[in-house]
C-alpha cells in the first residue's frame, strides 16, 4: 500500500513540479529550459489582462466566500435543532450539493438564471419609471458570486456541523439556565466555539472560487476570471508566463489551504 500510495502521489505532483520548475525558464519555449530567471513573474504581473481578470477572480472570491461562510454557519446552526425526517432529507440535499459535478452546476446554473433574466427583463422595462432604458439583468459578476456561494454553502455548512456536532452541550444549558436569551447564547458561547470553523470555511471557499473554472466558464457572461484568461491562453500554447502564473495561484492557494487546516486543529484542540 505505500508503494501504491507513493505512486499516486508522484502521479499527481510531478507534473505540478515541472509546472514550478519551468515558470522560472529564460527561454520563450515552456518545455525547453534555457536557463533560470524570474522575468516571466514580471511580465505576467505587469499584463494588464491578467491583472484585470485577478481583480475579477479575487472580487468574486471575497463576494462568495463571505456569503457561502455567513449563511453556511446560519444554516448549520438552524439545522443542528432539527431532527427527523426532515433533518435527514436537508442532509442528503446538502451532501448531494457536494457531490455534483461542477459542470452539471454550472449547465443546471446558467438555465436557470437564463430562465430567470428572460422572465424578468420584459417586467423591468414595464415598470421602470425613468425615460431611461430599464436595467438589463445579464450574466457578470453577479451571477459569478450567486453561483459559487450556492455551491460553496453546502462546503460551510458540513464545516461548521461537524464543529457543533463536538461542542460541550452543557455550555448552552447552562446559558440557558442563567437566563441568557437565544441569541445571547449564541453569541456569547455558540459563536465563539464555531468560529474557527467559520474561518477555515471562508478560507476553503475563498480558494474553491478563486480556482474555479467550469462553473464560471457557464455563468460569466463577459466577465474573465483569471482560470478562464489560462484556458484561453493555453488554446495558443503554453509559455513560461502560463507557468508562472499556475506557480502563483498553487502556493497562494496551499497557503490559504494551510492557515485553513489550522484553524480547523485549533478549535478542534479548544473544544475537547
Amino acid at each position: 500500500m505505500r508503494i501504491y500510495a507513493t505512486f499516486v502521489y508522484l502521479f499527481l505532483y510531478i507534473p505540478i513540479g515541472v509546472i514550478a520548475v519551468f515558470s522560472f525558464n529564460s527561454g520563450r519555449n515552456a518545455s525547453d529550459f534555457a536557463g533560470f530567471s524570474v522575468k516571466w513573474y514580471g511580465k505576467a504581473l505587469a499584463n494588464p489582462f491578467i491583472m484585470d481578470a485577478l481583480k475579477t477572480s479575487l472580487t468574486v472570491a471575497l463576494l462568495s466566500a463571505l456569503f457561502a461562510s455567513v449563511f453556511g454557519a446560519m444554516a448549520a446552526v438552524a439545522l443542528q435543532g432539527i431532527r427527523g425526517p426532515v433533518r435527514t432529507a436537508f442532509d442528503a440535499v446538502i451532501n448531494v450539493a457536494v457531490m455534483i459535478p461542477g459542470i452539471v452546476i454550472g449547465i443546471a446554473t446558467l438555465i436557470g438564471l437564463v430562465t430567470i433574466f428572460e422572465q424578468l427583463n420584459p417586467l423591468l422595462d414595464a415598470i421602470w419609471p425613468f425615460a431611461s432604458a430599464a436595467p438589463r439583468l445579464q450574466m457578470g459578476k453577479t451571477s459569478l458570486v450567486g453561483a459559487h456561494t450556492m455551491f460553496l454553502m453546502a462546503l460551510c455548512i458540513i464545516i461548521v456541523r461537524a464543529r457543533l456536532a463536538g461542542m460541550d452541550r452543557s455550555l448552552t444549558e447552562a446559558s440557558s439556565d442563567l437566563y441568557a436569551t437565544p441569541f445571547g447564547t449564541f453569541r456569547q458561547v455558540t459563536l465563539p466555539q464555531i468560529f474557527p470553523a467559520i474561518a477555515a470555511g471562508f478560507l476553503l471557499s475563498f480558494t474553491f472560487s478563486f480556482d474555479d473554472f467550469i462553473i464560471a466558464f457557464f455563468v460569466a457572461g463577459s466577465e474573465t476570471t483569471l482560470p478562464i484568461y489560462v484556458f484561453s491562453s493555453i488554446r495558443r500554447g503554453v509559455t513560461p508566463e502560463i507557468n508562472a502564473i499556475g506557480t502563483m495561484v498553487l502556493g497562494a492557494s496551499l497557503f490559504i489551504l494551510l492557515i485553513a487546516q489550522t484553524l480547523l486543529r485549533r478549535g478542534s484542540r479548544k473544544v475537547k
